[in-house]
Formats: C-alpha cells, structure tokens, sequence
C-alpha cells in the first residue's frame, strides 16, 4: 500500500501544479453556454485548424458573452489569388440568416399598425404569378415567415420556373424563399417605393438605430470595393457575375438571402435582440413563437418568424440561422436568457460542417457528447467506488464486516476516479493538452492496479469469478468513457 501512496501522493501534486499553470498562464476569458471556460488562445488554435481542414480561405466570427463581444477574429483570404487578406473591413453574403433580420424588420411595421400579421397578403397586393391557384389567398404575413405557404424554395429550381403551391398553406412546413419574397413585395407596396425605397427604409428601422454601419440587402460601393470573393468547397474561385440569377438580382432588395455583413456588425443586431430592443414586449413575443415544427426529440427545433429555435435537453432555447448561397455560408446561434451567442460568415461552401464542429466540439463547453462522456464517467466510477467499499466485500456468513483488502483496494480506485474525474473538468485546451492525457493515464493505471489486486486474491481464492468480472467491466467502462471525454474536442 505505500508504494500506491507514493504513486498518489505524486500524481496529486502533479494534477495541483497543473491547474495551477493554467489558471496563471492561460487565463480564460471566452465561456461556453454552458459557462465552461475558454481560453482565447485555443480558440484561436481551433479556428485555424478547421479552416485549414475545411478548406475555408476567410473567416469572420465574434463570440458573445453577456451581451458584450469577447472575441471577434477575421482570418485567411479576402482574395486567394491575389493573396490579399480579409481583415475587419471585409464584407461577406450572408445568405439565409436574411430571413432573420427580415423577421425583425417586418414586425416592426406590425407594430405600427401598417402591415397586419394575419391579414391575407393578397388583399394588401394581388400576386398575378399565382393569381390560379386560389389557395394562395390565404397566404398571410405569418404564414409566409414561418415558411407554412405551400410555396417551393425557389421556382428557379423547377425546370418551368413557375411558382406553384404544394399543400394548403397554413397547413404544413416547407422551407420556402418565395414567401419571404412575396412578404418584401407586399411591404414596398405599402411604401409605395421600389427596392432601393426598401432598403432605405430598412436602413432607417434597423440598421441605423442598432449601429450597423455595413449591413445592407442591396450593395453599395463600400460593399462592392470590401466584399470578399467566393469560392466552392473545392477552393476555386466562382464567377458569380456568369450566374444569370445572381445578375438579375443585383439591385434588388431579396429578403431571405441578399444581405451583406460582417460578424461585428451583425453581432450588434443579435444584441439587441438578445435585449429585446426595437419591439414592444408583444412584438418579441410574437417573433419568438414557435409556428412550425421541425424535429422533436434530443434536439428540438421549432421555426418562429425568421428564426430557427433549437432546443437541447430543456437546457435552454438557442435562437439561429444558418445561410448558404453560392460561395458563401454563414451561422448565427444565440441564447437570449443568458445574453451569449456567437456569429460568423465564410467565403466558403464549409460553413455548414465548420457550424457543426463549432457548435458541438466547441462552444456547448467542448460538446455535448463530452458532457455525455464526462457523465458516463462520474457514473461508473461511483460504481466502482460502491463495488468495493459496500457491496463485494460483505461476507456470505455474517453480511457485517468489510475486508480490509477491500477496503483499500476502494481507496486506491477512487482515488484514481476523482483524480482523473478532477482533471477531466478543470483542464481543457492549450498548451498543456498533452500533460492532460498523461495524468489520465495515471490515474487509470491506479484503478487497473486495484483490478489487477483483486485479480490476485481470485487466484487465491479470495475473490469470486463475479467479482472479478464485475471489476472488470466496471474498469473498462471507466477506462472508454474518460478517454472519450478527453479526446472529444
């Protein structure tokens, strides 16, 4: 038993000394949602290493915590080629995460009384391109931003390129740009302006009160001159200006996709959002509502009007969008009730896996599936810590007394399971990752050496087959769910 004391005795102190490093040297000033730390410098590493693994030739991003911006980075290339590089005046597409800020600007003509939320459109503004099909008419501003109109996404992507209605709206879920459209249609005929109109009036609603300096659905000339170039996941570069599409629309105001941003710009959008500016109380309630659901279970998600709501394990609602045009993606999450979020912008087709990988391996403290791990590993260490100090070690005879052996052999693996248990919670990513590992393995090598004991007094008959293979499992249980909680990023 000394020799395990010394062993513990030293890897103890080594586990005190290494928290102690990295709380001097590495302070964190980043939290996760769930309020672990992170520190700037390894999210700096692992920003880096996923834009050389995705191939992702610019990044802007900011992290918010307590409605305050507490990182904000722009990384890699504006123009690959040419090897000019994106910094804090590069301005990105943001595609879908349009529908968002279009959600806001909408409700804030509801509330003035000149847009009503449930009135059908068509009374406001016939839409002749559909004017066939009489159920359009019942096709409301609700409706249309809860993406419930029955309209496809785009009538481009049919051969005919026609619009057509696929179930009774009001009725079913079906991601749809052209009802955001028509919404932007029926809101500059009650302007009585044209798309430039529009945007000056978003400018004036939003843009403007909240700060956003170059924020805009139609380009500009800071625009044109910052915008970063495009690329596909390949990394080539794409001619936007060949697409057909994309030059028909160049000048006009499309609601669900042609906003152009940066992530300090927009973060002071999610602020105010986080905040509840701009609207009444009401108004947020209303924008918030969950209209249409999209999947239930682990992880649910409800669509609002503009927003996506994911909801993890009743931990909290996030607030996002994603976006994607040609070139280009993007991804905004936020979490109101406790003032945290995070926003950022590609000139790359990898946005969708770089949001996973963020969102998941990173910002929920590492991922959820850690927190899985990190659980599954508090689980089986009490196991064993029960094992040996209650259950095993009771006698057929009497049910009374615990053996001595027992009794330290439980001490030596719980102490191996908290040491290892410590370390796992409180040391995360930096330069003394790889220290990390090695103590874990420390710490397993004492509950294997507590295994291994048993498996002697087995052989000498001291010890039953069962509790032999009880301790066993137990250990390789602890042994697979640690190491999944230290290497799961």
């Amino acid at each position: 038993m000394k020799e395990f004391n010394r062993i513990y005795f030293v890897f103890t102190a080594l586990s005190l000394l290494l928290i102690a490093c990295q709380n001097q040297s590495d302070t964190p000033n980043i939290k996760s949602n769930f309020g672990t730390a992170l520190t700037q410098q390894a999210t700096d590493d692992f920003i880096e290493s996923q834009m050389e693994s995705l191939g992702m030739p610019a990044l802007s991003i900011a992290i918010i915590n307590d409605g305050e911006v507490v990182y904000h980075r722009v990384k890699g290339y504006a123009d690959k080629e040419r090897k000019i590089p994106a910094d804090n005046n590069s301005i990105f597409e943001g595609a879908s995460i349009s529908k968002s800020v279009f959600g806001f600007f909408v409700m804030t003509f509801v509330e003035e009384g000149i847009l009503d939320l449930d009135k059908p459109l068509y009374e406001y503004l016939p839409n002749p391109d559909i004017a066939h099909d009489e159920r359009y008419k019942k096709i409301t501003a609700r409706i249309a931003l809860s993406h419930r109109s029955g309209f496809p996404n785009w009538r481009d992507d049919y051969a005919d390129k026609k619009l057509f209605i696929q179930f009774e709206p009001g009725t079913g879920y079906h991601y749809s740009g052209e009802g955001y459209q028509y919404l932007a249609e029926v809101l500059k005929h009650l302007l009585d302006t044209n798309w430039a109109g529009l945007e000056a009036e978003f400018q004036k609603r939003v843009a403007i009160p909240f700060n956003m300096e170059h924020t805009k659905f139609i380009k500009d000339e800071y625009i044109r001159k910052h915008k970063v170039q495009p690329y596909d996941k390949e990394g080539n570069w794409i001619d936007k200006n060949a697409d057909p599409w994309w030059r028909s629309r160049d000048s006009v105001f499309v609601a669900p996709t042609t906003i152009h941003s940066e992530a300090i710009d927009f973060s002071k959008w999610m602020i105010a959002m986080m905040n509840e500016q701009g609207l009444s109380e009401e108004g947020f309630e209303e924008l918030y509502k969950p209209h249409s659901e999209i999947s239930t279970g682990f992880l649910s998600e409800d669509y609002t009007l503009g927003f996506s709501r994911l909801s993890i394990l009743n931990l909290g609602n996030w607030y996002s969008h994603s976006g994607n045009n040609t070139g280009f993606s993007s991804y905004f999450a936020f979490d109101k009730d406790k003032k945290w979020g995070f926003v950022f912008f590609t000139n790359s087709k990898a946005g969708d896996q770089f949001a996973l990988n963020l969102t998941y391996n990173w910002l929920l403290s590492g991922s959820v599936a850690k927190q899985i791990a990190i659980g599954l590993t508090l689980l089986f260490g009490l196991c064993i810590f029960l094992v040996n100090l209650v259950l095993l070690p009771l006698k057929k005879s009497g049910n009374a007394a615990i053996r001595k052996r027992n009794l330290g052999i439980g001490l030596l693996t719980s102490a191996g399971t908290i040491t290892s248990l410590l370390l796992m919670i409180t040391v995360y990513y930096g330069l003394v990752r790889y220290l990390y590992f090695l103590l874990l393995m420390c710490g397993l090598f004492l509950i294997s050496k507590a295994t291994i004991r048993i498996a002697r007094h087995w052989r000498e008959n001291n010890s039953s087959k069962f509790e032999l293979a009880l301790q066993a499992i137990l250990l390789l249980a602890l042994s697979i769910s640690a190491i999944a909680a230290g290497l799961l990023q």
